[in-house]
């Protein structure tokens, strides 16, 4: 994945960066028109590249432990309390035929999967790590996911964080909905009780703190990408 991380950087992204460098005194609003056309061209080369076949191996044979880096928008990490909010369960719905309401203790009776895996950074750091969850393709096929589920929306607790994904992605046999990281349930600052994770999307695409996955005919954008990041973000 490495290469065509490379690819990107040396093509469409590139002069993405370069086009938005070049705002002028009206502001970055005049340039965004071609700045969305360089994204289409951008979405378009990756979805070439993608294979759904294709697995990713961490680069390294030492997992980054607990110094991998945490992200959240809150205030502070973000901690679901039964107290207030009820106990938590993941809702999977939108275009399916059998809507599902999984707690945490459902989630870990499924299939699970162990992958140690790259995790990969837009600020173009990378990190080997290892999660513990079921696969989305796992739970699509549980709920039915009807021929038209084209994406799949990743909403969170997070302060409302959530972001939207193409259906191939989302159903690649390293994406998971994990509720475990080295071994360990997740812990608040990595996302807890479950979250997103896969080597095919950045980590701003990776939701945290996961409440509903949304199976969806249309994509609805996301937190970051609502902010000029790149909304297929794959790596």
């Amino acid at each position: 994945m490495m290469d065509r991380r490379r690819f990107l950087a040396l093509g469409g992204l590139g002069a993405a960066a370069l086009i938005a460098e070049a705002c002028d005194s009206r502001g970055p609003k005049s340039v965004l028109p071609v700045l969305r056309w360089a994204e289409r061209r951008n979405e378009g080369v990756e979805r070439v590249l993608f294979r759904h076949t294709s697995m990713d191996h961490a680069a390294s044979e030492r997992s980054v432990g607990r110094k991998m880096p945490s992200y959240y928008i809150s205030h502070a990490p973000p901690v679901w309390d039964p107290a207030v909010r009820g106990a938590w369960a993941l809702e999977v719905g939108g275009a399916v035929r059998k809507p599902l309401r999984l707690t945490l203790e459902d989630l870990a009776k499924l299939p699970r999967v162990t992958q140690r895996i790259n995790h990969y950074c837009v600020e173009g750091w990378t990190a080997a790590t290892q999660f513990t969850g079921v696969r989305v393709s796992t739970l699509a096929r549980l709920a039915g996911a009807t021929p038209d589920a084209g994406y799949v929306d990743f909403q969170s607790f997070d302060d409302g964080y959530h972001e939207s994904w193409d259906i191939d992605s989302a159903l690649h046999p390293q994406t998971l909905v994990a509720f475990m990281r080295e071994g360990r349930p997740l812990s608040s600052w990595y996302g807890a009780p479950a979250r997103v994770h896969s080597p095919v999307k950045l980590g701003y695409k990776n939701t945290k703190y996961l409440t509903k996955v949304v199976f969806m005919p249309q994509r609805n954008g996301g937190y970051w990408s609502d902010k000029g990041y790149e909304w297929y973000g794959g790596t």
